[in-house]
């Protein structure tokens, strides 16, 4: 790693003050519920006061209740749908714990835009932290790893779902934060691995390598990411794998003779605790407001406590397992057609975004037509040198085997590829957004790109000019991409004609 510590906490924490500042200047624009906030604010809400998702008036996608809440009335929030129901249950298609952290911004400063989305903005500069810190820790260098942090903070998904009350910028943060803690389990095990070939006789599978913390903290991350969409177990599938490869690689690196025998019998046990049942364990602690409420959807509270407490856990595991079957025939059949569903093969273009939110206020930019629009698109210089990136980590990998082009390939692949099948197979609706999860590995492999151009750090001066040169402009080109999308991102009231002009492909619109 590289020495000089300070830098590699202050280069990646300047960078994430960046991406505050664009994240929380005017947070609480547009005034206004937009898109899916419809639903989320409203579980939220009730999460954080009743402990479940309630039925309750303008619940559903209302426009009259969403004003009335802009309006600061949420009197109607308590009330049942029917008003005569009791205890008023909800089904929800998404597990709790996104919606948790969204009602936590709620009880710090109200059931207001700011409020709903402040625990957005508050992972997404966290993410940007992580990423950064990751990259240094994957490229040994710290001018690398600011390089990630700051394309992470201009690129325009990221800004835009930072802004929004939405699950899956939630659902990124936590599917990061795991692969960063694999990342660290794998230098930690490494240096243990070298100190007992250095210290220990030798044998054919290696040691123990005893308490791996940084393999348990991923464990409770990636339990987090599937609590709050199931499509973390993806990652959480693709990650085990990724962290047993690593193990027998270090076995192999430092000369064992049966690396692959000694990670089943000293590496799988832990990893199936870490990675299998503490993200299990993560995922029903993530219920427990269900478990303890009578209110919770298919709860059966009356019928289970009357039995005494043996029937009672008995009976609530069997209606949770009862529930999550009803949502997973939700999902797969999820089809109704939607103007701003796209298929997953489309996300890497940018074709088609989500507009979250678009009004003509009046009056309000000094021309006659105003807009104000919140688009749900990526930054596209970061998109498409992304796309050419990964291309290049392929190759890159298929050249040399590094393990870093690996894992990027592996992470965007598991938050890419399942899409596939659930496009062609249930025809399910989907959306650019979903592609969030994708975003900091992308810029992961143009950060390690990046790396390639300017060249190793024994390369002549003039290549290392070029190099450094190259990529500058590439930096700039995505910093000015950015400043050109800004005010259809955050919703600032432009004329209509500024608006119609930075909508860059047919799609957008």
């Amino acid at each position: 790693m590289p020495e000089n510590t300070l830098w590699g906490w202050l280069g990646p924490l300047l960078v994430a003050a960046l991406g505050g500042v664009l994240r929380f200047t005017g947070l609480g624009r547009p005034h206004a519920v937009v898109f899916d906030e419809t639903y989320y604010v409203k579980d939220a809400w009730a999460l954080i006061h009743h402990g479940v998702e309630r039925a309750s008036l303008g619940t559903v996608k209302d426009p009259v209740a969403d004003r009335m809440i802009i309006a600061g009335n949420t009197d109607f929030l308590v009330k049942c749908t029917p008003p005569e129901a009791d205890p008023c249950p909800l089904y929800v298609a998404h597990p709790p714990l996104g919606k948790w952290m969204i009602g936590a911004g709620e009880q710090l400063f109200g059931m207001t835009p700011f409020g709903w989305r402040f625990a957005a903005a508050v992972v997404g500069v966290a993410s940007i932290l992580i990423l950064a810190r990751t990259a240094r820790r994957m490229t040994r260098s710290t001018m690398l790893g600011c390089l990630a942090g700051l394309l992470l903070a201009v690129e325009g998904l990221h800004l835009v779902l930072s802004r929004t009350a939405l699950l899956d910028i939630f659902l990124m943060f936590w599917v990061l934060a795991g692969f960063a803690c694999l990342v660290a389990d794998r230098d930690h095990a490494r240096t243990r691995l070298v100190d007992w070939y250095e210290s220990s006789p030798l044998s054919d599978r290696g040691p123990h390598l005893g308490p791996r913390p940084w393999r348990i903290a991923a464990g409770l991350c990636l339990g987090a990411a599937c609590a709050v969409k199931w499509s973390g177990v993806f990652f959480l599938i693709a990650f085990t794998a990724l962290t047993l490869a690593w193990d027998a690689g270090a076995r192999r690196a430092v000369g064992l003779r049966r690396p692959y025998t000694g990670m089943i019998h000293k590496d799988l046990t832990g990893t199936i605790l870490s990675l299998g049942l503490l993200p299990v364990l993560t995922y029903i602690a993530s219920w427990a407001g269900w478990f303890a409420s009578a209110g919770g959807w298919g709860r059966n509270w009356a019928q289970a406590t009357s039995q005494g407490p043996g029937f009672f856990v008995f009976d609530s595991l069997r209606s949770w397992l009862s529930y999550h079957v009803q949502v997973l025939g939700y999902h797969t059949g999820l089809e109704d057609p939607h103007p701003y569903q796209s298929a997953p093969w489309t996300w890497p273009l940018l074709s088609r975004p989500v507009a979250f939110h678009y009004q003509t206020p009046k009056g309000r930019c000094g021309a006659g037509d105003c807009a104000e629009a919140v688009l749900g698109v990526g930054t596209p210089v970061i998109w498409y040198g992304g796309l050419a990136a990964l291309i290049t980590m392929i190759a890159w990998y298929v050249a040399t085997r590094d393990w870093r082009a690996g894992a990027v390939l592996l992470a965007y692949a598991a938050g890419w590829l399942p899409w596939f099948y659930y496009a062609l197979a249930d025809n399910r609706t989907m959306y650019l957004f979903y592609a969030i999860t994708m975003v900091p590995f992308m810029i992961l492999a143009l950060t390690m790109a990046a790396g390639l151009v300017v060249g190793r750090a024994g390369a002549t001066p003039n290549r290392r000019a070029l190099g450094a040169a190259v990529v500058g402009a590439f930096t700039l080109l995505a910093l000015v991409n950015l400043w050109w999308l800004y005010p259809v991102l955050v919703a600032e009231v432009v004329p209509h004609s500024q608006w119609w002009a930075r909508m860059m492909f047919r799609g957008w619109v």
